[in-house]
């Protein structure tokens, strides 16, 4: 990975960090000062809000540290499946957080319910992109596995010659 693409993908990563931690503080500013009219349940959908900008922070910082292991060669190894398993943690969270959303808004749109079954669809969308990283976190497994059988292979053939 190259040295470019490693500081275009950090400084994505920090304008994408520091936007959720203004979201999460003005989610926080308005619990405290902005009365609900009663039109919608806007606490609760603040809360969650708040809980789904966290749920990105930890994939962004899971990305981070795979992107660190990326740069100094040691992504092939058993420590990146905590950060993996972190990401899909983050993304199944997301996709609760989403569930409830839709559910806080389902009442709103009895009259029309398309809109709560496409939210739903989302919802089942983040799950996707959640079996995707695990799929891609069992490559990974067998990027590690052949990494060590190889490192094996290596020392055998060292103690031949």
């Amino acid at each position: 990975m190259g040295k470019l693409t490693v500081g275009a993908l950090r400084a994505v990563l920090v304008v994408v960090l520091v936007g959720t931690v203004f979201v999460q503080a003005l989610m926080v500013w308005a619990l405290a000062t902005d009365p609900e009219d009663g039109s919608l349940p806007l606490t609760p959908l603040r809360l969650i809000t708040i809980l789904g900008m966290v749920s990105a922070q930890v994939a962004l910082v899971c990305v981070w540290r795979l992107v660190t292991m990326v740069r100094r060669g040691t992504v092939f190894s058993h420590a990146a499946f905590r950060y993996v398993d972190g990401v899909i943690g983050a993304i199944v969270a997301a996709a609760l957080v989403w569930f409830a959303v839709t559910a806080i808004n389902a009442p709103g749109q009895r009259e029309d319910p398309g809109v709560t079954v496409i939210m739903g669809g989302v919802g089942v969308a983040i799950l996707g992109v959640a079996l995707i990283v695990l799929v891609l976190r069992m490559l990974l497994a067998q990027a590690v596995a052949r990494d060590v059988e190889a490192a094996q292979m290596q020392a055998e053939l060292d103690e031949v010659i």
